[in-house]
């Protein structure tokens, strides 16, 4: 059939037809995706790849969600953990932890904020002893969604504290499910607790990801594809079968951290049918910050476009980044300021009986928290203005410090010299 996107898409048509049945499991179905590999087209052969070009893996990729199949697990594991380990992983752990994370056998959480180091990520005191047979890990992680259930985690800890901050910092993969690993829950103003706060005491790795010492050029890596991962597939009308029965439940659980992000994001599309239904949709002040909102919707629609072109050529995840992730911050606050000046006071009720059922509410104090994860818009305006626009740096002295040097809020942190 060739190389060419038809034959591709040829090919791809005919494995499904020889090889998806309405009975087939969820986990046997992605088995066979990655032994065909299928599961990740652009992928090496060995890693459930094929090899292909971005373009023609793109087709291939294409192809399975149009035949209606179920995909790969969503989430940190397929969004960051394998491509880092592809990029950065020795030849052991990529055969390792890679297939399992394809057919979903394993689950990851990203362990990289701790209390005093969100923003300055730099600044992180959890530290890495090695003790002959691997490392001892100690320290705090929190904003960890997914921690309580994972069973790998992505690690960041300082294993030098006498390098500068950003040079004495390495990547583990932590096994979750061990004995000084504590998870806890976070309740959060808008009433969900979709975050943990995991506390490691003496645990134990043996893996490291990259170069010791090399962790923060991991940790950009991984910063890239976190500011580019997905929302949620749609899954198809009609989807039947055990594996569909089964990805839907799969869907359903990953899902369940995140169901208040629509309104992290500030439900724009919301705007316009609640000025009508309020009365409002004639008030030309109004009118002018429902077109602000709407204008900026549509640039930053036309990013992503822009963005999901440059994957699909096979372009690594960059700064543009930023702008994607700064966007939707300046979205969510002028809707959620548009969704305020429309409901007035009603806006802070919730309730079956409130502007859409209390949901106007919850936008107003979710909000804020779109502006923080991911990286704070600060620390993006930081990004875009060094790494795409060739600002200087800012001033920061601490960067060629010890790190044991560097002012803390909390010595008692810190090792002995």
């Amino acid at each position: 059939m060739g190389t060419t996107e038809a034959g591709i898409r040829a090919q791809v048509r005919q494995w499904i037809e020889e090889n998806f049945d309405a009975g087939i499991s969820l986990r046997g179905w992605r088995e066979k995706l990655a032994d065909s590999g299928w599961a990740c087209p652009a992928w090496p052969p060995a890693l459930c790849g094929q090899g292909l070009a971005a373009e023609l893996a793109a087709a291939a990729m294409a192809e399975l969600t149009a035949a209606g199949v179920p995909g790969l697990p969503e989430g940190i594991g397929m969004g960051l953990a394998a491509p880092v380990l592809l990029e950065h992983g020795s030849e052991e752990l990529r055969q390792k932890y890679i297939r399992p994370t394809v057919t979903g056998e394993i689950t990851w959480v990203q362990l990289f904020s701790e209390p005093g180091a969100g923003s300055d990520l730099a600044g992180l005191t959890t530290k890495a002893d090695g003790d002959g047979d691997g490392w001892l890990i100690t320290g705090q992680k929190v904003w960890s969604t997914g921690a309580a259930t994972a069973d790998y985690g992505l690690l960041l800890a300082r294993t030098n504290w006498d390098a500068p901050k950003h040079r004495g910092i390495t990547a583990f993969v932590l096994p979750m499910r061990q004995d000084g690993i504590s998870v806890r829950p976070l309740r959060q103003m808008n009433g969900h607790s979709s975050f943990n706060e995991v506390f490691i005491d003496a645990a134990r790795t043996t893996e490291v990801i990259g170069e010791i010492g090399g962790g923060w050029t991991v940790a950009l890596t991984i910063l890239a594809h976190e500011r580019r991962l997905a929302t949620f597939s749609q899954i198809p009308a009609g989807a039947a079968g055990l594996a569909w029965t089964e990805a839907i439940a799969e869907r359903t659980a990953a899902a369940e951290p995140h169901k208040w992000y629509p309104q992290r994001a500030g439900r724009p599309e919301l705007v316009v049918p609640q000025a009508r239904k309020s009365g409002k949709a004639g008030d030309p002040v109004l009118r002018q910050e429902i077109a602000r909102l709407t204008e900026a919707a549509m640039s930053a629609r036309f990013t992503a476009e822009r963005a999901a072109a440059a994957r699909s050529a096979g372009q690594r995840p960059g700064p543009q980044g930023s702008i994607g992730k700064l966007a939707s911050s300046d979205i969510a606050r002028q809707a959620a300021r548009v969704h305020g000046s429309i409901a007035g006071a009603h806006g802070m009720l919730a309730g079956q009986e409130a502007p859409q059922a209390g949901t106007i509410a919850e936008i107003l104090v979710s909000v804020p928290g779109i502006s923080i994860a991911g990286g704070t818009d600060e620390i993006q305006h930081t990004i875009i203005g060094e790494r795409m626009l060739g600002l200087p740096r800012e001033p920061d002295l601490s960067r060629e410090l010890p790190f044991r040097d560097v002012p803390k809020g909390d010595r008692n942190a810190l090792p002995e010299a």
